[in-house]
């Protein structure tokens, strides 16, 4: 095994850690990951993604579901139209994308420069959200869930597609959706984000990427593994360590990885 598989390994092992510690946002490193320390193309490494992410949010969906902090029918509501985005994506869009975009004189813009450059920009986003300090907006008691159906299933199409254009969860999105489209509590949306996240990714990846492509099984299943490794070696240092205060510098290595990202793809490889 080569150096830079053994730390590939290891940053699998720290992005389970990231999870357990945090709640979150560690999942986002694993398409660099599969990218530069394993090397494989963008098609594979949304795909793997996709999986880990999905394995890794319903590990933490089922633990919130244990706290009572996850709403079932708000999840199937907005996850169903999310799963049929991400699912179309991959099975449809994705592999019928061309290895060159369009031309500009020398210019090529490729495939893996629109996914990876969508990724890098959402990660900033994604990174802001982890830098800003969540605002605790509890439900009234007896409120009732409104279901905003129509803005509810636009929004979860677009969440599902882009799921399936980067391989990343997007809890970023989701999360806010749930608390101003459902009128849910906070910590409700977090652990309902888990699940939506987890059976989207992981039903995209079957019904998209499973049935279009071969899957090294083998490794996916021994990056996967040590992930959620991770998340229980994470969760038990959350004894320890305040997770809350390692989440702000989190946020900023996302930021940097972004800019590396935008760089490798853009200026790097041309």
């Amino acid at each position: 095994m080569e150096l830079v598989e053994i730390f590939g390994y290891l940053s699998a092992l720290l992005i389970g850690i990231t999870l357990g510690l945090i709640g979150g946002g560690g999942s986002i490193l694993a398409v660099p990951v599969l990218a530069y320390l394993f090397s494989v193309n963008e098609k594979v490494a949304t795909a793997y993604s996709l999986f880990i992410v999905g394995a890794s949010a319903l590990v933490g969906g089922v633990k919130q579901h244990l706290k009572g902090y996850v709403d079932w029918k708000t999840a199937l509501v907005f996850g169903t139209p999310a799963i049929v985005g991400v699912t179309l994506v991959r099975h449809y869009v994705v592999p019928a994308l061309p290895d060159v975009i369009f031309t500009i004189d020398a210019f090529e813009f490729t495939r893996r420069m629109g996914m990876f450059g969508l990724f890098a920009l959402l990660m900033i986003p994604a990174a802001f959200s982890m830098l800003k300090k969540r605002k605790e907006k509890k439900q009234k008691e007896n409120s009732t869930v409104n279901y905003r159906y129509a803005l509810i299933l636009i929004e979860g199409l677009l969440v599902g597609g882009v799921t399936g254009i980067i391989g990343a969860g997007g809890g970023f999105l989701i999360i806010p959706a749930l608390v101003i489209l459902a009128n849910i509590d906070m910590k409700v949306a977090i652990g309902t984000s888990l699940i939506i996240i987890a059976f989207k990714s992981l039903l995209g990846f079957f019904l998209g990427d499973a049935l279009t492509m071969d899957i090294d099984w083998s490794f996916l299943s021994i990056f996967t593994g040590i992930s959620l490794l991770g998340i229980f070696i994470g969760s038990y240092l959350g004894n320890f360590i305040d997770g809350s205060k390692l989440k702000k510098g989190f946020g900023y290595f996302i930021f940097i990885m972004a800019i590396f990202i935008f760089y490798m793809e853009f200026f790097v490889k041309q």
